[in-house]
């Protein structure tokens, strides 16, 4: 079957830009749906003119109700790089629809600052939590983020300061490629410009001494969360996260999870990782809302509920953590529910909760590990070890 809808990248020079084989598609288009700004770039044309619907995800079934006529779908740059082509392409079968890409606000904005794609992370906040881009603040790292609106890169320029990287160089550039293309230099710490509302950010991370490093490798200091003194401490929740093994996109159930200090490094640790913690006390629900955001890593999702009735009706995981709640019950709820090559871990402090990891490991099998972490604090004027509570740890992966 012959396509009948494309999805066509634009840029600010508008038609003139395409290619001529690309200008033909679009010329030759009965319907074209995009944004007020991309009709404007195409306002030559005669083509019946459709908006974005209202909710967004209505757009899929807007499209499917115009097959059978010639559509195309005008998006910024390239439409599989942080825009719209994606979320069709995998709603719509890929014999139905053509991809038309131009230069990416990401490239153009890399070949005007001098950097290395390659060697630059490319983030987007356009309608996403600002604060995902927290994650990201690293020393001498060189971002490029797609911005929600022109208030976006004055929140950047908070966050940096905030966590010590005020000198960090920023650059807004608006409508590159076109007539109005306009550039704003400045630093994080007097960031002052208004800017467009369109724009794409360059921020150049420049770290003071005493700046807050926050890895993406797990196992931050126990300092940087909010909680209780009830959490699964540094050096434990760095070697739980590893038999967890963050992965792209992958889902975590943190059962129990306090002040979700390992929900937020597993989210932090791969791209697009997700988790949904479960905690059954309201104040520690709030700390862990607090510690997602001010970590990086805002789209935790948070269930009041006891275990394992709370998990009924949850998102298969690829990982899960039991860190409080461990029963007979509970690991079996958990089990059935991960999905294959899944990985569980269980920590256990108590003699109770030992013993039922005991049980579960000689039944299922896995690694049963101690941890026993000391740390070196004063005693008067000198300095002895002072032992935490010993973790015993049982972990497996579903074969």
């Amino acid at each position: 079957m012959t396509a009948w809808l494309h999805i066509v990248g634009i840029g600010e020079d508008g038609m003139d830009g395409l290619t001529p084989a690309t200008r033909a598609v679009v010329e030759a288009a009965e319907v074209i749906v995009g944004g007020d700004r991309h009709h404007r770039l195409s306002d030559n044309l005669t083509a019946e003119r459709i908006a974005w619907p209202s909710p967004f995800d209505a757009l899929v079934e807007t499209l499917k109700g115009l097959k059978g006529k010639r559509v195309v779908v005008l998006a910024t740059g390239d439409p599989l790089w942080f825009s719209v082509g994606a979320r069709i392409g995998r709603a719509m079968p890929a014999d139905d629809i053509v991809f038309h890409p131009q230069l990416s606000a990401f490239q153009l904005a890399a070949a005007r600052m001098g950097w290395s794609l390659p060697d630059v992370e490319t983030l987007t906040v356009h309608g996403r939590p600002v604060e995902q881009m927290i994650a990201f603040i690293q020393p001498d790292q060189n971002l490029l983020i797609l911005t929600t609106g022109a208030e976006t890169p004055a929140q950047i320029a908070q966050f940096l300061t905030q966590r010590g990287f005020g000198q960090s160089r920023m650059t807004v550039l608006a409508a590159m490629g076109g007539k109005d293309e306009a550039r704003f230099d400045g630093v994080a710490a007097t960031w002052d410009h208004v800017v467009p509302a369109f724009n794409t950010l360059a921020v150049e991370c420049v770290a003071a001494p005493d700046a807050a490093l926050l890895p993406r490798v797990p196992g931050l200091s126990d300092d940087l969360f909010q909680h209780d003194g009830t959490m699964t401490k540094q050096e434990v929740r760095a070697a739980t996260l590893a038999k967890l093994m963050p992965m792209r996109g992958a889902l975590l159930w943190d059962i129990g999870c306090g002040c979700g200090s390992v929900a937020v490094e597993w989210m932090r640790a791969a791209r697009y990782a997700r988790a949904i913690g479960i905690e059954p006390r309201a104040d520690r629900r709030l700390m862990a809302a607090a510690n997602a955001m001010a970590l990086g890593a805002p789209k935790l999702e948070l269930i009041d509920g006891t275990v394992p009735a709370a998990l009924q009706g949850l998102p298969a995981p690829d990982a899960i953590f039991i860190g409080g709640g461990l029963s007979h019950e509970t690991f079996a709820a958990a089990w059935s529910a991960l999905r294959p090559l899944g990985r569980l871990v269980a920590n256990a402090v108590t003699l109770e909760s030992e013993a039922v990891l005991l049980e579960l490991y000689k039944t299922h099998g896995g690694q049963l590990v101690k941890l026993q972490v000391n740390r070196a604090e004063p005693v008067g004027p000198l300095t002895g070890w002072r032992p935490l509570m010993p973790v015993t740890q049982w972990s497996l992966v579903k074969r």
